[in-house]
């Protein structure tokens, strides 16, 4: 195929080299084999003979790229280089100054996946002046911002040089760009101001990202005059000043977490132009509540979380019929929820965590498209009633450490793709509701901390944890399109239209949802992707009774467990043998009885096991596996068991200290008697100063010895424990 002037064999499960015998394609113009599993150095494959190359397409592979590109530097026709996702190594030629024969349109290096390098720039880039587009993202290079490629490639349209180690100020040269329309240097070093010469150098610019960088000072005033600015996203720097109602063409800005600690200007509630505001982490202070009505007519995402906002909560909100996300949390907002958010019929996402709202919520507050509802952490109270009732779309319902009461409604259970319930410290009071073993997305559960009573269901075992893939997703994506890069194709002879859907088009909204819950003892935060594969069941701290229902060890799935401080009875299921997946399992303060099974020694992903507490006998679990890793905490306060980790020896086990003769045996009960007496006529006494305390001191001295007496009580209650259990292995020898 001698003659073949186009080869495209990309996605596919081909791996191995490429064929040597692609040497003998000396026609070939396009050569794409993108996104399959070849390996192998592309300096001593068939790539260095294909002189006639004007597309190459390398990326997703397992390819080792050198970075000094010497293999191609004959191939005098190459347009467009695609090495994406592979990995860069050094070669023994360096980064000498080889000048290629080759002008590139497009370059792309992007190295997510693979073992960056910290290197330079490539130096062949030096001797490129035509390039159109350029992205060397996440690869570790380093030096001064390369400001050089702007003044170089006076037609580049697209530079992305996101998560590198560029360092310095951010210097532009005074010669203008009017092609550039997109450029990401987000996730570097760079520090210093925004060049005050950026507007007239990018007058054309679209998309602006410089996020994660240390940029300092305000935003030029010129920004408001860039009419071609959408996109903007300067967070996580420290700049300190921000006028916002300049931007009257960004409908995408993003200034979270930087230093703009001052009161909201009540004009920016004004500009018609925002779709997505974001100002997030900034110590904003004041009231929002007396703000005039807004103009936002198309406003979908507000986010002013973690500020310090205070004040009612504005009724004007319910005027947002478009927004679908809403982030208020980590403020001081303070009085009820305003019956005006029931107007927010498109809501998709509400974040009010972490303030002090109090009142009921409304019970006409039931959007049917909200996904992820955040209500933690405030004063809310009353029973739930109607609210939320007519969202089916509901993933995520988050009501911790609030004041709700009464029993826990039954129509939860009619929300068929809810993954998420947190209930816990609240004042919620009944029984558990059969009804939400119906919930076959249910995933992760937290009621601990409240007064609920009764038995454990045993369709509590029904659940079966299928995949909901908007579980780790909070809010909707919105695909950005940039202008087409097919006019390249008009100077070659490719096909028109190859690339027309490489960098031209980004992703707008992805935020993560986040949850907290409790496991192995502590309190952990799980965001985004770590959702989809967490499950736990947290019924802890309530006033559950009965035994543990058996079925519960069809929770396969499970990875955290805790039934502990309740009233639960009987003996722990041997069927917890089949919870292969659990790593936390906390069954203490409770009542169960019995032996603890030996088939739990099969559990190997334990990393937490408790069943303090209790009124266990028999022996302890044998060390091995993970019982290895456990103490005697995970056992003590179960005077009846005996075995490893434990004082107490099983019947037939020699103690570890050595054997001492009877007579010493002897000595030993009689000081323990003697022991038993002394701490007996030691608590007698206390007891008659407690009673005198109460009839004869004086009461400015009352409390102080009721605090004292406190503390003897305590102390003799320790030493008869101990007499008791002394005298006792003393009665068995």
């Amino acid at each position: 195929m001698k003659n073949l002037e186009q080869l495209d064999i990309s996605w596919n499960n081909l791996k191995g080299s490429l064929p040597d015998c692609f040497r003998n394609l000396s026609s070939l113009q396009l050569l794409d084999v993108s996104g399959n599993r070849f390996a192998g150095n592309i300096d001593s494959g068939p790539l260095t003979n294909l002189k006639s190359l004007e597309y190459l397409s390398l990326s997703n592979n397992h390819f080792e790229i050198p970075l000094s590109f010497n293999s191609f530097m004959n191939h005098s026709k190459l347009k467009f280089f695609i090495c994406d996702h592979n990995t860069l190594i050094g070669d023994k030629a360096g980064f000498q100054n080889f000048i290629p024969k080759f002008q590139l349109m497009f370059f792309s290096l992007s190295s997510r996946t693979s073992k960056a390098l910290n290197a330079d720039i490539p130096n062949f880039l030096y001797s490129q002046y035509d390039l159109r587009i350029l992205d060397l993202s996440h690869n570790n290079f380093n030096g001064m911002f390369p400001s050089w490629l702007l003044k170089n490639n006076t037609r580049l349209e697209q530079l992305y040089l996101r998560e590198n180690s560029f360092v310095g100020p951010l210097i532009l040269q005074n010669q203008p760009n009017p092609y550039m329309n997109v450029i990401d240097i987000s996730n570097n070093n760079i520090h210093g101001q925004i060049p005050r010469n950026m507007c007239l150098v990018l007058p054309n610019v679209s998309k602006l990202r410089m996020h994660m960088n240390g940029l300092i000072g305000s935003l030029p005033s010129c920004f408001g005059n860039m009419s071609s600015l959408e996109y903007m996203d300067l967070s996580d720097n420290q700049l300190s000043r921000v006028k916002l109602e300049q931007l009257k063409s960004s409908w995408f800005v993003k200034l979270s977490n930087n230093n703009l600690g001052e009161q909201l200007p009540p004009s920016i509630f004004n500009s018609s132009a925002f779709l997505y505001l974001y100002l997030d982490g900034n110590n904003f202070t004041g009231q929002i509540s007396g703000f005039p009505p807004p103009n936002w007519i198309r406003l979908s995402a507000l986010d002013i979380s973690n500020n310090q906002l205070s004040g009612m909560l504005p009724t004007w909100m319910g005027n947002f019929s478009y927004l679908q996300a809403i982030d208020l949390s980590r403020n001081h907002f303070e009085g009820p929820i305003p019956r005006d958010f029931c107007d927010l019929g498109n809501l998709k996402y509400l974040d009010m965590s972490e303030n002090y709202l109090f009142g009921s919520v409304p019970s006409c507050f039931s959007p049917s498209t909200i996904k992820h509802i955040h209500l933690s952490k405030n004063q809310l109270s009353g029973p739930l009633t109607n609210a939320f009732y007519n969202s089916s779309s509901l993933v995520t319902l988050d009501l911790n450490y609030n004041n709700f009461m009464g029993p826990i409604s039954n129509w939860l259970g009619n929300l068929s793709v809810l993954s998420v319930l947190l209930l816990k410290a609240n004042h919620f009071a009944g029984e558990f509701p059969t009804q939400l073993c119906l919930l076959e997305h249910l995933s992760i559960l937290d009621v601990s901390q409240n007064k609920l009573s009764g038995l454990l269901p045993s369709c509590i075992a029904n659940y079966l944890f299928k995949q909901n893939l908007e579980k780790a997703v909070a809010v909707h994506q919105r695909i950005y399109q940039l202008e087409s890069t097919s006019k390249m194709y008009s100077e070659t002879s490719l096909l028109l239209g190859r690339i027309d859907n490489l960098k031209n088009s980004f992703r707008v909204v992805n935020i993560e949802e986040a949850i907290e819950f409790t496991t192995k003892r502590m309190s952990y935060g799980y965001k985004g992707n770590i959702l989809n594969f967490m499950t736990g069941f947290d019924l802890s701290s309530n006033r559950f009774s009965g035994e543990i229902p058996s079925e519960m060890g069809n929770l396969r799935e499970l990875h955290a467990l805790n039934l502990s401080h309740n009233n639960l009875t009987g003996c722990i299921p041997a069927t917890f043998s089949n919870l292969k997946q659990i790593e936390s399992l906390d069954l203490s303060y409770n009542n169960l009885n019995g032996g603890i099974p030996p088939e739990l020694a099969v559990l190997n992903n334990l990393a937490v096991f408790s069943v303090a507490h209790n009124n266990l006998s028999g022996r302890t679990q044998e060390m091995k596996a993970q019982f290895w890793t456990f103490d005697e905490s995970s056992y003590e306060g179960n005077p009846l068991l005996c075995g490893p980790l434990l004082q107490k020896k099983c019947d037939g086990e020699e103690s570890p200290s050595q054997p001492t003769p009877n007579d010493e045996r002897e000595d030993d009960g009689f000081i323990d008697m003697y022991v038993f007496h002394v701490s007996f006529g030691v608590c007698f006494i206390i007891g008659v100063l407690t009673i005198a305390a109460v009839l004869y001191i004086n009461p400015l001295w009352r409390r102080r010895w009721f605090h004292f007496i406190e503390d003897c009580i305590d102390t003799c209650y320790y030493f008869l424990v101990i007499t008791f259990r002394k005298f006792s292995n003393f009665r068995r020898s």
